[in-house]
């Protein structure tokens, strides 16, 4: 396979970005290939950091939420003693759980 036909094909909207492109990328000291997919890469996880943040925010916000009402669905505390109890019974507490 020749060089040529492993070059990423690039085209701009104006000869203006073209050139803009060229001189930040001459000023990086990389090809436009390199800069070009740099810039790309940095973008796409500058959205994927911001899509992060938000779902950890949501998270957030809906555990609270969760956290604020009892829900018909929570344990009595007589089923948590049960669970408990069925637990114990399952794992003495004289043994060790393996790590």
């Amino acid at each position: 396979m020749s060089e040529s036909s492993k070059a990423m094909s690039l085209r701009f909207p104006s000869p203006e970005h073209h050139e803009a492109i060229a001189a930040a990328a001459k000023q990086a000291g990389v090809s436009m290939q390199e800069y070009v997919l740099s810039a790309a890469y940095e973008r796409a996880t500058a959205v994927q950091r911001r899509f992060l943040s938000a779902f950890e925010r949501s998270m957030a916000h809906s555990g609270d939420a969760f956290a604020a009402e009892p829900s018909p669905l929570d344990p009595t505390p007589e089923q948590r003693a049960a669970e408990r109890a069925a637990r114990e019974e399952v794992e003495p507490s004289g043994r060790g759980r393996a790590a």
